[in-house]
């Protein structure tokens, strides 16, 4: 696994471009998941999209474990929202490319 830098603003070029999607799983995808799930742990943080450490691709990883639980990590590949919830909440932002 290799620790990736995190692209952050103001360098909106970077995170603004459309990702490509993922064709196969293979071990390039793999490697990159393995890459993306390093630097959100070292972050640290709870998710990561490729393009936050600059591949344009259709990957994240995700954790919500707690402090002290054993990992969970997610990985996914071309992701998609199907379904959005009416309801509303307010939670403090998280975004490792927005920082502060």
């Amino acid at each position: 696994m290799t620790l990736r830098p995190i692209i952050t603003l103001p360098d909106e070029k970077t995170l603004r471009q459309i990702s490509r999607p993922v064709a196969a799983v293979d071990a390039e995808v793999r490697k990159q998941w393995d890459d993306m799930l390093e630097t959100m742990y070292h972050a640290p943080g709870i998710g990561l999209a490729a393009i936050q450490i600059g591949l344009p691709r259709r990957l994240l990883v995700i954790d919500l474990a707690k402090d002290g639980e054993e990992k969970q990590p997610l990985f996914v590949a071309n992701p998609e929202i199907v379904w959005k919830s009416e309801a509303q909440s307010d939670y403090e932002e998280g975004c490792l490319s927005i920082p502060e």
